[in-house]
């Protein structure tokens, strides 16, 4: 055996004086670039991170079988005796992660290559040929039940039923319109042949535009980060890899900013056309860009054109977006046909919704502020920048300033951000205490807390979350539930995330990006606790009024995760509960019986059970039962939007302090118009509204400000 020599990696900005080390075979040819980001990534789940897996030949395996799945999730790629072929290797992935050679990767990657390009030529012999949907027979389109192909003719029979499959729900889709239209005035009649032939066209092209970027976009190193990905995210489900323009993407998100050109995208085909130009962006500031240009090509200043042919929307953004005040030139093709390359620099885009908003609902009994939070958004660069606990307590001041009698705070769907801003909008709506417990790899305790004694907000307060709340959104729920300060609405829990992650910078450090040369990793390195000392990792935050979530049947929470760490608990913090604490018990009998006559949560539950199951029915490929099977399910899913979408509209309305800047652009009023449309129809807020209604009436909970 070689004897190892080491290499030191100091990571700065996560963990002060952290340092990883990555074993490296001695007298080895210098590392490539994969054998470099892999050993650093190992060196830092094995040293960082707050529960290591040990990666061994068991760890191995579990990679072996997960990575196929991702690079081949519906097993129409590679054959079984390509998978034979590679379980040599099955064993080997920690020795690679350790140091040795990346022989799986390499030995994975070269058949991979070769089958895409036999998969290419089957769909595209398969799709020339007409289909019939007169035969009975099925597909299968729950990857997990199905094996790889044992044979070519197997394969190629997948690829067979998948397109028939999809020219047949185009197919039914041209019959139906055919059937509406058909009272129309100069309506033609189309037969069922030329009806199938467009249904396999739309296809055709549809598919030609996934293959393109199979070859063209998810190249060696987009399969390499998968690879990555996968080692990282069988230590826990969050901790992840980023290359570097994935990575500059999450900081977008979480910090609420982005840098781009100022225009909206749009997929149209294999191409991508600007939807709309923002007045006084840099693509509207450059006089070269309108709304229907198509952008061929991306470059970064100076650098090679990037050919963005078959990009999604997402894709295309992630290129054109980048540092402030970076160049980005644009090769752009003019309705005409006339191309040509625009240079844009970079600069700061903001959209409303990524940041906390207002409204004011009439209940006909109070009058009542609803605060919308998508994010708990923070700029670690900028201390300056926007931070969600300063803008909530603008919107808290302006809600007052309304005479509203309570605050209902809505982050359904915010999946979290910023642990200090978490505890900074806590201190909003108490006195002083903790807010979180933490404990890190080694077992050690702390807490973060407010220690300002001023409140800001003393009167009744609720939280509306869904199954899609999670990380900082479960830490704001369960501190004011722990401080009996307000009540919990919605899903019977929340996501159930109770970790905590820093990015680490894998190579140099930094690009520009907020990663190094090759990526950063979020590594999981701490766990946090309630106040109460129970973890939300896994059960996440019981709701005290409990209104089934539509995504509940789905299995999609952090304890429907195989690699999720686990649930347990720490000893219960020092702190005073709200003396003008709400009845929850009498609150949660007065919403069973308004809900008891006319349970629309039930029948939600119900049908979003049955929309689950049925991802995991086989399809019928023949017409008639397709049919039938489709009615069914639309019947369904139809019932579910309308439960809903409330018959008769809330009184929501914007603050009069904000239409000024909401009418200043038709975007920015389009977006806001859409969002109170939506919240006036929602089934969810209106019974939160007649709870907020009972904690204002009860005794001790009058407004004090």
């Amino acid at each position: 055996m070689r004897k190892p020599h080491i290499l030191s990696l100091a990571l700065l900005g996560g963990i002060v004086g952290a340092v990883f080390v990555a074993a490296m075979p001695l007298n080895d040819d210098p590392p490539t670039k994969n054998e470099t980001i892999i050993r650093y990534v190992g060196a830092m789940l094995e040293q960082g991170h707050y529960s290591p897996k040990k990666i061994d030949d068991q760890f191995s395996k579990e990679i072996f079988t997960e990575y196929l799945k991702r690079v081949d999730p519906s097993k129409r790629v590679l054959l079984e005796k390509d998978i034979s072929k590679l379980r040599k290797y099955e064993t080997k992935i920690d020795d690679e992660v350790h140091g040795a050679s990346l022989d799986f990767f390499k030995a994975l990657d070269e058949i991979y290559k070769v089958r895409l390009v036999e998969a290419d030529e089957i769909y595209k012999e398969l799709i020339n040929k007409p289909f019939t949907f007169d035969k009975d027979e099925n597909i299968e389109l729950d990857w997990d039940k199905i094996d790889f192909a044992t044979s070519e003719n197997d394969r190629k029979d997948r690829w067979r039923k998948y397109l028939k499959w999809q020219v047949l729900q185009g197919y039914n889709d041209l019959l139906e319109q055919q059937v509406k239209n058909k009272d129309k005035k100069d309506f033609v009649a189309k037969s069922n042949e030329t009806l199938e032939q467009e249904a396999r066209a739309k296809v055709k092209k549809a598919m030609d535009k996934y293959f393109d970027r199979l070859k063209n976009k998810f190249d060696e190193n987009e399969r390499f980060a998968v690879l990555v990905n996968t080692i990282t995210n069988q230590m826990d489900p969050h901790t992840d890899f980023f290359p570097p323009v994935e990575k500059r993407s999450f900081d977008e998100k979480l910090s609420g900013r982005f840098f781009g050109i100022g225009a909206l995208l749009m997929q149209e085909d294999d191409k991508i056309k600007i939807r709309s130009v923002s007045a006084g962006g840099p693509a509207w500031k450059s006089g070269e860009i309108q709304a229907n240009d198509i952008i061929l090509k991306v470059a970064q200043g100076s650098g090679e054109p990037e050919d963005i042919t078959g990009f999604t929307t997402d894709d295309a953004v992630k290129v054109i977006r980048g540092a402030e005040g970076s160049e980005v030139r644009l090769t752009i093709q003019k309705p005409d046909g006339t191309q040509k390359v625009v240079p844009i620099i970079r600069a700061e885009l903001k959209l409303d919704e990524t940041f906390a908003r207002s409204v004011v609902i009439n209940s006909g009994k109070h009058k009542i502020g609803l605060i919308d939070l998508p994010a708990f958004y923070a700029d670690f660069n900028r201390p300056q920048a926007a931070r969600c606990s300063k803008d909530v307590a603008k919107e808290v001041e302006k809600l007052k300033a309304e005479g509203v009698e309570g605050i209902i705070l809505d982050i359904r769907d915010n999946g979290g951000g910023s642990l200090q801003e978490v505890v900074n909008m806590v201190g909003l709506f108490i006195k002083t205490g903790p807010v979180v417990q933490i404990r890190d790899r080694s077992g050690r305790p702390s807490q973060m807390g407010d220690n300002d004694p001023s409140v800001l907000y003393d009167g009744p307060l609720a939280v509306l979350v869904n199954e899609r709340s999670a990380s900082a959104s479960e830490i704001f729920a369960s501190a004011i539930q722990d401080y009996r300060r307000g009540i919990v609405i919605g899903s019977s829990s929340t996501f159930g995330k109770g970790t905590v992650q820093r990015a680490f910078p894998v190579g140099g450090q930094g690009n520009g990006s907020g990663a190094g040369d090759l990526g950063a990793v979020h590594l999981t390195l701490q766990k946090y606790y309630r106040i109460n000392g129970g973890a939300t990792q896994l059960k996440g935050v019981e709701s005290d009024i409990v209104l089934t979530g539509l995504y509940e049947a789905y299995k999609m929470r952090e304890k429907d995760s195989p690699t999720a760490l686990i649930w347990d608990e720490m000893p219960k913090a020092s702190y005073q509960t709200w003396q003008a604490a709400p009845d929850v018990a009498l609150l949660q009998q007065k919403s069973k019986n308004r809900l008891a006559s006319d349970n629309v949560f039930k029948a939600i539950e119900d049908n979003t059970n049955i929309l689950a199951d049925n991802r995991k029915t086989s399809r019928s490929l023949e017409l008639a039962k397709y049919k039938v099977q489709l009615k069914e399910m639309k019947d369904v899913s139809n019932k579910v939007r309308d439960l809903t979408k409330l018959k008769d509209d809330l009184s929501v309305s914007n603050l009069p302090v904000d239409l000024t800047v909401i009418n200043s652009d038709t975007l920015k009023k389009d977006r806001n118009d859409f969002w109170v449309k939506y919240l006036k129809k929602d089934v969810y807020l209106n019974e939160s509204i007649n709870v907020m209604d009972d904690m204002i009436q009860q005794k001790g909970m009058a407004v004090k400000n």
